[in-house]
């Protein structure tokens, strides 16, 4: 995901509407002046991997924003953060530090919090 703050494709301000816009596509949007500012800004720069509703694409890397399961956390100054300076969502190689059978167990075990998707 590109930064979108740091590489200047987004304005603090334009960041602002696009992070009330992904909230509202949870439910979780108070300023709807700012989510239709938003909504195409959210078509521009974020449907192509996260959908226009939202709902993610795994094969891209790209989670979905329409409910309510956040990586990093869905409040307001960490979606702001994600947008502006994201962290890339690298999960470190744990193949030389673990066991094939507890990674088997700990992907099962991941897999369920993320109700079965």
């Amino acid at each position: 995901m590109p930064a979108y703050l740091t590489d200047e494709i987004l304005t603090v301000a334009q960041i602002d509407d696009v992070t009330e816009y992904v909230l509202s596509l949870s439910g979780k949007a108070e300023d709807m002046a700012k989510v239709a500012r938003g909504k195409p800004h959210f078509a521009e720069h974020c449907a192509a991997c996260h959908k226009p509703d939202g709902s993610g694409n795994p094969e891209l890397g790209a989670p979905p924003l329409n409910n309510n399961l956040w990586l990093y956390g869905g409040e307001r100054a960490v979606i702001k953060q994600m947008i502006s300076r994201p962290r890339k969502g690298v999960m470190p190689a744990w193949g030389p530090l673990l066991q094939p059978v507890t990674i088997k167990k700990l992907a099962i075990y991941i897999h369920s919090l993320g109700g079965g998707q």
